[in-house]
Formats: structure tokens, sequence, C-alpha cells
């Protein structure tokens, strides 16, 4: 039984917040406020390498039931036709998300960013979860200690069937009031009000998911901290593993002796730390790796 690492109580200002550093020599720690989404840094994207798909070492862990904690990106949502933000297709080189994903982008022009999450709720609104999303809500049906962790807004997790889901970025069908603080969920498409305003106090309702610059949900962000810590098997999905702080996630399982699988069309910046390689389509590559551990 790994131990669970210590962490300030309630009561102690702050520090009862939360921030995650991983130093240049793999140090964690864990102090100060809840860490804030950042906008990632582009670079030259890693040349994918041919590896062989690795020798499991979960044999029988199906019989007991690992803690499994499955940390998914956008790469799983594009198999089902919602467009990352990366990549030679990818939204950010189409638009700016200096002035569609900011509070103060919001602040600037309400109007203009609830245009493009309009059209990002109608496309998505069209998508269906695909066999990879239908792979993980059977593993939480089958395994006590499964977890998901996603950075998707999309909600086809949920619409596959996951329950146990700990959204680190918001949920695009949640609508939240600045001013009153209020958050509920809203699956008109399209929305009747463009921008959408609260029903009590009239003020411009925002999408509850977070924007560049803002803090993740402390309780979301002590729930995948802890889930990492303790987790067994660590799957990595569709992750381009740029974003912060949710990139340090595979980090911190690694530290604790989890052991770590990748599913990716190409590398990543996480690929070095896998015991374990998937290439290809992660609606194929999924479902046979998950055939393979049941059968083990």
């Amino acid at each position: 039984m790994k131990g669970r690492f210590s962490h300030p109580r309630q009561g102690q200002g702050s520090a009862a917040l939360w921030r995650l550093d991983i130093s240049r020599r793999g140090g964690v720690a864990f102090s100060g406020p809840t860490p804030i989404l950042k906008i990632p840094q582009v670079s030259k994207a890693v040349a994918p390498l041919r590896v062989e798909q690795g020798e499991m070492w979960m044999k029988g862990f199906a019989e007991f039931g690992p803690r499994m904690v499955v940390l998914t990106g956008a790469g799983i949502s594009a198999e089902s036709g919602v467009p990352t933000f990366r990549g030679p297709d990818g939204l950010w080189g189409r638009y700016r998300l200096e002035e569609l994903a900011t509070p103060e982008a919001f602040a600037r022009d309400p109007l203009r960013v609830w245009e493009w999450y309009a059209w990002r709720r109608e496309l998505i609104a069209r998508a269906e979860p695909n066999p990879a999303h239908q792979t993980l809500a059977e593993m939480e049906a089958v395994l006590p200690g499964f977890l998901l962790i996603t950075q998707n807004v999309d909600g086809l997790h949920q619409r596959a069937g996951n329950r146990r889901v700990v959204e680190l970025h918001g949920n695009l069908w949640r609508v939240r009031c600045p001013r009153e603080g209020h958050v509920w969920e809203d699956h008109h498409v399209p929305l009747p009000e463009l921008p959408p305003r609260c029903p009590t106090c009239g003020a411009f309702l925002r999408p509850d998911v977070v924007w560049f610059g803002e803090p993740l949900p402390p309780e979301e962000w002590r729930h995948a901290m802890e889930a990492a810590c303790e987790a067994e098997i660590f799957l990595v999905i569709g992750t381009s593993g740029i974003v912060e702080p949710a990139a340090s996630l595979p980090r911190l399982a690694r530290a604790h002796g989890a052991y770590l699988v990748e599913f990716n069309l190409e590398d990543t910046l996480l690929t070095p730390l896998m015991a374990e390689i998937w290439r290809g389509p992660v609606k194929e590559t999924l479902p046979q790796w998950w055939i393979c551990f049941r059968r083990s």
C-alpha cells in the first residue's frame, strides 16, 4: 500500500491551496496556491519513433483490481471529430487563444468569446463517443480502483458511461455566473441568446471552463494529485504533454512507482517516462491493450 503524501490542512491560509513544482532533477513538492493553466510554449514537434508494444508486467493485476488512473487529452476526442488545439490543423493555428480563452478576452468582448464557444458546442453536440471512450467506460465498470482524469471539456467521457471523472479544465456544457458564482448545466444547441445572461442577476454568463491564466479547481486538482500518487497503472491517452499543470501528473505517478503506458499517434514530451508505448489511433490501440490486459 503506497503512502499518501502530506498536504496542508484547512485553516492554514493560502498554504491550504496547491502547487506542483517539478524540478529539473525530477523532484516533486507541494505548496502554495492552486496551479494556473499555462499557455504552452510552441516548440519543434518531436519526430515519432517506431516503438514496439512493450511486454506488460501486469499479469494477474486484472484479478486483484489495480489502482488504474487514466489521463486523457484532446487526441481521444479528435477521433470523434472534435478539433484539437495544436498541430497543423489545430484550433490555435486558426485562432488566437489570447482573444478567446482568457479572462481578459471575455471582459473585453464576451460576445466574440461566446460565439466561438457556441460554435464548439455545436461541433461537439454532433460528435459521438468512439471505441476508446467506450473502453474507458468498460474499465470503470470492472475495476474498483479506476479513476479518469481529463483535460477535455467536451463531456464525451460521461456520454460514454464514465462516472468517476475528474475534469481538470471544466466542462463546456456547464455555465457559470461570475457575479453570483452559481454553476449549472445547459445543453441548449444553439443557445437562445448570445451572450447568455444569468436569469437572476442579469450578468453575462461564462462557460464553466478553465481559461489560460486561471487556477485549476482546487478539489479536482487535489483529487488528481492523490490519484497519481496512489496509481499502480497510469495510462496517458491522446495528450501532448505540453499543457501544465496536467502534464506533471504522469511524472508524479512515475515518481511514486506507477507503471506508465502511453497511447498516441507520435512521440510526446512524456514518452521518455513510459514503460510501454502504443502508437496508432487510440480508438484502435486502447481496445487492443484492454483485451491483452484482461487476458493477462
